[in-house]
């Protein structure tokens, strides 16, 4: 077993506010600090790999066991599911999944809802919770414009400010679920590197907390 702790960050703000976090824990690695365009950095002094990942591949890293841990959105969790465990509440990367929809939109709850999203998981089980008969449209990017055109009726997307929202006419009708960073551990790799973990764990709260 790897004495290292190998950990998927995401790339982008996220992961560099992760890193902060981790480094303030005492895990600082500062071949990471100038990365240039390697994506992989090791502290032989903290017995520490990280790794740069895409933030929606993060949990497949730790899931596959590529990653003994990894830092992730509870919005990625919620979508796909991944069979990790979910150890801590990072409390950073906040914002909220939410319906959004047109300033005049009513749902008269008469024929099938047109849902625009990425986030179809998070869709079909919140719509699903409420017994609603729904379409789905999947999208990978500027579904606020869906409404616009006459795509679907509502969308179901990420809000941090409001503003991408408020500039393209829409309003949030519904806050599904708050979103924040979580640190998330491979159940293999918990239970052979568990006091290390742990300790981890730990201090990334008492950081938090501070």
């Amino acid at each position: 077993m790897d004495e290292y702790l190998n950990i998927a960050l995401p790339k982008g703000r996220l992961g560099d506010q992760s890193y902060a976090l981790l480094k303030k824990a005492g895990l600082e690695c500062p071949e990471l600090e100038d990365p240039g365009r390697r994506l992989i950095f090791t502290s032989a002094e903290n017995k520490v790999r990280y790794f740069w990942v895409k933030p929606s591949d993060v949990a497949i890293y730790v899931e596959r066991g590529a990653a003994d841990l990894g830092i992730v959105g509870k919005d990625i969790l919620s979508e796909s599911r991944p069979d990790v465990y979910e150890l801590l509440d990072l409390g950073i990367g906040k914002c909220r999944m939410c319906v959004a929809a047109p300033k005049s939109f009513e749902d008269d709850f008469r024929g099938t809802l047109r849902v625009a999203t990425k986030f179809t998981g998070c869709a079909k089980a919140w719509y699903g919770a409420k017994g609603r008969d729904i379409d789905i449209i999947h999208l990978n990017g500027s579904v606020e414009i869906a409404p616009i055109l006459g795509l679907s009726d509502v969308i179901v997307d990420i809000v941090e400010t409001g503003t991408t929202l408020r500039e393209n006419g829409l309003v949030v009708v519904e806050e599904i679920f708050p979103i924040s960073a979580r640190l998330i551990a491979n159940k293999a790799a918990y239970k052979f590197k568990e006091q290390r973990t742990r300790e981890l764990a730990g201090r990334l709260s008492e950081v938090i907390n501070e």
